[in-house]
C-alpha cells in the first residue's frame, strides 16, 4: 500500500477557529508524490494523509508555520517559515496529521524508499539512510531552506502553466528539489542562483509580492513599487521572475483573476462589484480581462455553475 486519500478523523473536535482542509496532490509516478497546502484564512486548518513506513517524507514550509501532531496528540513538530522536516520511520507509519497555521504555506514531496533507491544508488554512501548499515533506522532531520530551494519551491505553489504538462513540471521540480536538498555545497548553491545569495533580496521580492497583492485594486507602478523594497528595477523584475516564475504583472493578473472567480462563486456580489474589488473601474475592462483568462464571460461561467 501506499498513499491513500483523505480520511476523516472524528478523534480530533473541530472548532470555529478550526477547519479542515485538503492537500493538493499531484501524483508523478509510482511512489512519487508532491503535495501543496496553501491556507490562506484566519483559521487553523487541519490536514491529513495515510502514509505507510515505505515512504520517506520531506517537507517544506515556504511561509507562516505549522505543527505535525503524532500518536493522537501525543507528540508535536513544529516546522516554521523557510524551514525543512525530513521525517522517515521504517519501523512504523507516519500518516500526516498536520495543523495549518493562518496564512501558511508548505509543501511536501513524499517519495517510498523503492524509488529514492533508484534516485540516488549512486549516492547511497554519500546518503547517510541509504547506507546498509542505516536502512533500518528512523530519521528525524530539520533544517534551512536555501535560495535556490525557495525558487523551486514558489514555482510549484504559483504553478500557472498549461494543465497538461503539470505533472511533468512537477517532477522536474521535485527531482531538482531533493537536489537541492541533498547538496550541501553553499558554492554550488551561489553558482546556479547568484541573484540569491544574498538572502535579503528574497525578502525583498517576497515583500513586493505581498504589496501587489494587498493593494490589487490599485497597484504600485514597478518602479514606485522597486523604490517601497528597496531594490532596482532591474533586480525586481528578475528576482521576481526567478521566485514565482512570472512578471510582476502578470502574476497579479492571475492572482486577481483567482480572487474574482472565487468572488463570483461565493454568490455575494455581483460582476460589477467582483471587478471593482480587484481593480477594473468599468464592468466591460472585468468582463474582457475574465474572458482573457477563463476562456468565458463571468455571467457565462456563473451559469455553468448552475
Amino acid at each position: 500500500m501506499s498513499l491513500n486519500k483523505n480520511k476523516s478523523n472524528s478523534d480530533f473536535s473541530t472548532s470555529k477557529n478550526i477547519a479542515r482542509g485538503s492537500f493538493n496532490e499531484t501524483k508523478l509516478d509510482d511512489g512519487f508524490f508532491v503535495l501543496t497546502y496553501q491556507n490562506e484564512s484566519n483559521d487553523i486548518q487541519i490536514v491529513e494523509r495515510e502514509i505507510d513506513s515505505s515512504f520517506i517524507q520531506f517537507h517544506f514550509c515556504i511561509k507562516g508555520s505549522s505543527e505535525f501532531v503524532f500518536n493522537n496528540g501525543n507528540y508535536r513538530l513544529k516546522i516554521e517559515e523557510e524551514n525543512s522536516l525530513l521525517l522517515y520511520n521504517p519501523q512504523r507509519d507516519l500518516p500526516i496529521h498536520l495543523e495549518v497555521y493562518s496564512k501558511s504555506w508548505l509543501v511536501s514531496v513524499l517519495v517510498s524508499i523503492k524509488k529514492f533507491h533508484g534516485l540516488f544508488s549512486q549516492e547511497a554512501d554519500y546518503i547517510t539512510f541509504l547506507s546498509d548499515d542505516n536502512k533500518d533506522k528512523k530519521y528525524y532531520k530539520d533544517g534551512k531552506i536555501s535560495p535556490s530551494m525557495a525558487i523551486a519551491l514558489n514555482q510549484l505553489i504559483n504553478y500557472n502553466l498549461n494543465s497538461s504538462i503539470k505533472t511533468l513540471y512537477f517532477k522536474g521540480k521535485a527531482l531538482e528539489l531533493l537536489s537541492l536538498y541533498f547538496n550541501r555545497s553553499e558554492d554550488a548553491d551561489i553558482e546556479q542562483c547568484p541573484f540569491l545569495v544574498d538572502e535579503t533580496n528574497v525578502i525583498k521580492i517576497r515583500k513586493a509580492k505581498d504589496i501587489i497583492i494587498a493593494r490589487m485594486a490599485e497597484p504600485p507602478t514597478l518602479q514606485e513599487l522597486s523604490e517601497e523594497i528597496g531594490l532596482s528595477l532591474k533586480k525586481l523584475k528578475e528576482g521576481f521572475k526567478q521566485i514565482y516564475g512570472d512578471s510582476v504583472f502578470s502574476f497579479l493578473f492571475d492572482y486577481k483573476m483567482e480572487v474574482a472567480r472565487k468572488l463570483l462563486e461565493a454568490g455575494n456580489h455581483n460582476v460589477n462589484e467582483v471587478g471593482l474589488k480587484v481593480g477594473y473601474s468599468t464592468s466591460s475592462h472585468f468582463i474582457s480581462a475574465f474572458k482573457k483568462k477563463y476562456g468565458t464571460t463571468p455571467k457565462k461561467y456563473l451559469m455553468a455553475l448552475g
